[in-house]
């Protein structure tokens, strides 16, 4: 592989209008996780013809696709793989609607936060794949000092974000239009070999290297659309084949022109696609994360 990119002269850039896709997730029970996603998250659930199932907001882009087996080895925290997928709402009320689904089924949260760019929601499925419910803050609001955004974790005013429920009319029963992956959190064994591949590679911009142990990129000028951290993984594999946790997730690359100049990279950097096709192809990260590239 190529270079760090930190010693090159310049990186590529991916596309501006990049956005991320649709995780997939081994889970143990495939019943209680429908249950969770339906009603703790009010996601609507579709069948695959594969006979897994995908979940989303009616009408709209898969946001998770969990495939169900009894026999899968437990998750991993050591691993690599899924730190969390991180599903965003269009507004700070939207948030409150999702802390009031979650306090209805009676579903604890493993955490909270302000990020000063947003406010997140901490939780694990039921196999414990971690998940961040967020709202993001206005980007003029958004602080940078020496060219890097300024990103902290602060404690969330939970009450605050309860209060924002005065203003609605109704419960809000389902998850609403706008409900997206806005960004993927991934464990990673070395941070400069993810950096090489994410940045040197693929193309993302870096935006934050001001958490110890991680880095985050995005594209267009985001503040990350990958996490990727080292915090229990650092110089670990993979884990076991067909264990519950991460299969695979979607970068969406705005057409096949895209496609065609990442996959250019991903060759010049020794890679080889897999599964490639007119609108996607596959790569794995140097962690083993498999990644699906994609257009629409």
């Amino acid at each position: 592989m190529s270079p760090s990119p930190s010693t090159t002269a310049a990186a590529p850039s991916i596309a501006a209008a990049t956005s991320m896709g649709a995780v997939s997730l081994t889970v143990s029970d495939l019943v209680r996780t429908r249950a969770f996603y339906e009603t703790g998250l009010g996601l609507s659930a579709r069948e695959l013809d594969d006979g897994g199932l995908a979940f989303g907001v009616a009408g709209d882009a898969d946001l998770v696709r969990a495939y169900g087996d009894a026999a899968a080895p437990a998750l991993s925290r050591r691993a690599t793989g899924l730190y969390h997928l991180a599903i965003l709402y269009p507004s700070r009320l939207d948030l409150a609607h999702a802390l009031a689904r979650l306090a209805n089924v009676g579903w604890y949260l493993d955490g909270v936060s302000d990020h000063l760019v947003s406010e997140a929601l901490y939780l694990s499925d039921p196999d414990g794949n971690g998940i961040e419910l967020y709202r993001d803050r206005p980007r003029d609001e958004w602080a940078y000092a020496d060219g890097q955004l300024q990103m902290a974790t602060l404690p969330l005013d939970l009450q605050g974000l309860a209060d924002e429920l005065a203003a609605a009319r109704k419960p809000q029963a389902h998850a609403p239009a706008g409900t997206h992956m806005g960004h993927v959190h991934l464990q990673v064994a070395d941070i400069a070999e993810a950096e090489t591949f994410y940045h040197g590679v693929l193309g993302f911009d870096v935006t934050t290297r001001g958490y110890p142990g991680a880095l985050f990129v995005s594209a267009g000028g985001y503040h990350h659309h990958l996490g990727l951290n080292t915090w229990h993984s650092a110089g670990s594999g993979p884990a076991a084949p067909g264990a519950v946790g991460l299969r695979s997730y979607e970068v969406v690359l705005p057409d096949r022109d895209e496609l065609r100049r990442v996959l250019h990279r991903v060759r010049g950097a020794g890679l080889e696609p897999e599964d490639e096709t007119a609108g996607s192809a596959a790569v794995h990260d140097p962690s083993g994360n498999l990644v699906i590239l994609r257009c629409p």
